[in-house]
């Protein structure tokens, strides 16, 4: 019997819903409904609609649903809406660090968006009485107040949160919903670690009722499948987990469309454009990971980790802004859908008939728009989508191909006022929106450190075409618009694995607190619905902030991270390596392979001071369908046998060390062990690194020799 992974994204007027081959990754099926906002169940309603119509449409039985997940919108636009609970915060302690810890954690009004305010009132508990006597008495204060959500916070808590959990309970026994502010975030910071606590209580009881009626509804559909809700950083957790924080759902819309960048893509160093009509969303994936930020609500610094996304008002539908004699001046950020205009190149071009070139203001105060009026009374908006179509960007099986006759009659008038050809009055457009998407582009590969050579950009979303592509060529770099790209978003959460995190303030972490992060992280996302077995953790250590992270990602069962794909020869291979790295085919060499991954190389040169060249040896790892799945500037490959694997990586460290004024800057380690690639980069000695591999090792088969990367310091990669 076949079986099936449900992915249903709810957009703010749509929601989509696809059903994936367990086995293939392949699409099977997808269906779109509208988002049900005022249906008395709410956005629960349009999920079931989409699930149902999805089963119906493509004959999908409930037992054959092995996996089911959504992602919304719900808990951001409750905050941009200022759809949010006001929230009873308790604060605990004794003598001075109690009154500053009082002085800390007074929230007063949050602004959470302009205008919208999320309102607190303060209680304070001296910790040296009886804690659950006072904590009886201040529930019923916050009950009688007329509040459902309350946050308990203590300075430290996340060293010892027993007081926070026992006070939680007895909140939870009264029948608030409590949140915990060590269950929030387990760094140290009692002012930003309340805060984020109170946004989380703020949403708790408008995303409980809907978990419970989209959970009820997916049970009464006979789905034996957990029920699991797409997370902020391009993860899922369980529906439970949501019950007790909700606040990671926030973002989660871009996120799943970077999941399926990560899963069906497998992207590993670029950037993803996710396009719709009226803006992009632009993100950074880095060494396979989606790159990660503490998000600000209101302008209120947070704990919540979550993508790094900028948005940039430029999408498919976006209109050209003229001035006051017909002459393009920007693109955007006003699009079709807000000046309630059909997309020109859609149109039939019989309809278009004797065009005049008019001017719009969409909203009150907005600069002028083109549009077009003809003789038959007909209206069209002079969109980003038809001057891309114009100028040969986009394919025929493309979501956003239409008719190039129609595009093109209907710019005629604006290239007549520009005194241009139509293409040459398109391309001026599609330039205007480049420099724009380009900046942030261009910024973030600054931010992040990527090699400008190395990245693929990556498009989805149903606008994809009208943007990726000529920007792409602007920027000189590589690009792919993704398979299925008008539904990756809901594709991505079909596909996206189990992921927590877990991040500790630790000034010099020790073999001892790391082993221990590891633990707890594994623990957090078995906790969020992965099996033991499927979990990698990746531990990062933040030297400037004192900041110790594990983050740790699983399957809900068992199974293979890569596409049943055809397995590609070693010619094949090193084709695409040489692709990839601008060289000639001959010129690269295969340095190590197991069943799953090879490992190739080349040898190249660069200016080094006046006269002198330098040798250095990028890198890649490419799975046996020819993704490349790590890709380093210079680096040293050694294969060995399980047993030896710990003289190999003292041996590699020992070898690359470097001394500097900083002290040892201790070389990256990648390890790969069969259908894993180990990650054990950023560590800041020998022994963190040993600790890790031991413990990332136990559970090695050894049926195949390990393949130690050893990638040189960041000065030294750069040749």
């Amino acid at each position: 019997m076949k079986k099936y992974r449900v992915g249903i994204d709810v957009g703010g007027t749509f929601t989509d819903a696809v059903a994936v081959d367990n086995e293939t990754y392949q699409l099977v099926g997808q269906v779109k409904v509208p988002t049900t906002h005022d249906d008395i169940h709410g956005v629960s309603a349009g999920i079931v609609k989409a699930l149902d119509k999805l089963m119906d449409e493509y004959q999908i039985a409930a037992e054959q649903i092995t996996f089911i997940a959504h992602g919304t919108t719900q808990a951001t636009n409750a905050l941009l809406e200022g759809d949010v609970s006001k929230v009873g915060v308790v604060t605990m302690g004794k003598g001075i660090e109690g009154w500053k810890s009082k002085i800390d954690t007074n929230m007063g009004k949050i602004e959470i968006a302009e205008g919208k305010f999320l309102n607190t009132s303060n209680h304070y508990i001296n910790s040296t009485k009886n804690i659950q006597t006072e904590m009886r008495n201040v529930c019923q204060k916050i009950k009688n107040e007329g509040l459902d959500s309350v946050v308990i916070s203590e300075a430290f808590s996340v060293d010892n949160p027993e007081n926070e959990e026992s006070c939680a309970l007895i909140a939870r026994k009264q029948g608030l919903q409590a949140t915990a502010s060590h269950d929030v975030s387990k760094l140290y910071g009692l002012k930003v670690r309340t805060r984020t606590a109170v946004v989380n209580a703020s949403i708790l009881p408008r995303m409980m009722e809907t978990a419970d009626m989209t959970e009820s509804s997916i049970k009464r559909a006979n789905i034996k499948s957990p029920l699991m809700i797409m997370r902020c950083d391009g993860g899922v957790m369980t529906i439970d987990e949501v019950r007790t924080r909700p606040i990671l759902t926030i973002l989660s819309g871009p996120a799943a469309g970077v999941a399926g960048a990560l899963m069906y893509e497998k992207l590993t160093d670029g950037i993803f454009l996710e396009v719709g009509g009226t803006s992009t969303d632009i993100s950074c994936v880095k060494d396979g990971n989606v790159v990660l930020k503490y998000s600000s609500i209101g302008g209120h610094k947070t704990y919540l980790n979550s993508l790094d996304v900028r948005t940039v008002g430029i999408g498919g539908g976006s209109m050209v802004r003229i001035d006051s004699h017909h002459k393009i001046t920007d693109v955007g950020p006003r699009s079709a859908h807000i000046a309630a205009l059909d997309y020109e190149v859609f149109a039939n071009a019989e309809d278009i008939q004797n065009p005049v070139l008019k001017a719009i203001s969409p909203l009150p105060g907005d600069p002028t728009y083109a549009y077009i009026e003809c003789s038959n009374g007909k209206e069209y908006s002079l969109t980003l989508t038809g001057a891309a179509n114009i100028c040969g960007y986009i394919p025929e099986e493309d979501y956003a191909h239409g008719n190039l006759e129609a595009a093109i009659k209907a710019w005629e008038p604006l290239a007549k006022a520009m005194n241009l050809s139509v293409k040459e009055t398109a391309e001026m457009v599609l330039d205007l929106s480049a420099k724009r998407n380009g900046e942030v582009v261009s910024q973030m590969i600054k931010d992040y450190g990527l090699l400008h050579e190395e990245i693929t950009m990556v498009g989805g979303g149903g606008g994809a075409s009208s943007v990726v592509p000529h920007l792409a060529n602007k920027l000189g770099v590589n690009f792919k618009i993704a398979e299925n790209a008008s539904v990756i978003s809901p594709i991505g959460v079909a596909l996206a694995l189990v992921r927590d995190m877990v991040e500790r303030t630790v000034t010099d972490p020790t073999e001892q607190d790391i082993m221990s992060i590891r633990k707890e992280a594994i623990q957090m996302a078995i906790n969020s619905g992965a099996t033991e077995d499927s979990i990698e953790v990746k531990i990062e250590i933040d030297s400037q902030q004192n900041k110790l992270r594990a983050i740790a990602t699983g399957a809900t069962e068992l199974r293979s991270k890569t596409l049943g794909g055809r397995k590609k020869t070693e010619q094949e291979l090193k084709e695409i390596v040489a692709d990839n790295l601008k060289q000639n085919v001959n010129q690269i060499n295969i340095c190590g392979k197991n069943d799953y991954f090879t490992v190739l190389s080349s040898t190249r040169q660069k200016k080094h001071l006046l006269f002198f060249r330098k040798e250095y040896t990028p890198v890649r790892v490419v799975d046996y369908e020819g993704v490349i799945r790590l890709q380093k500037v210079n680096s040293t490959v050694v294969t060995t046998p399980l047993s030896k694997w710990k003289s190999t990586v003292d041996h590699l460290i020992a070898e690359n060390i470097v001394y500097g004024d900083g002290g040892e800057e201790i070389p990256n380690i990648y390890i790969i062990d069969d259908a894993r690639i180990i990650d054990l980069s950023g560590m800041r000695d020998a022994s963190q690194i040993l600790s890790l591999c031991e413990a990332e090792l136990k559970a090695s088969s050894g049926k195949s020799d390990l393949i130690v990367i050893c990638t040189l310091t960041t000065e030294n990669q750069r040749g």
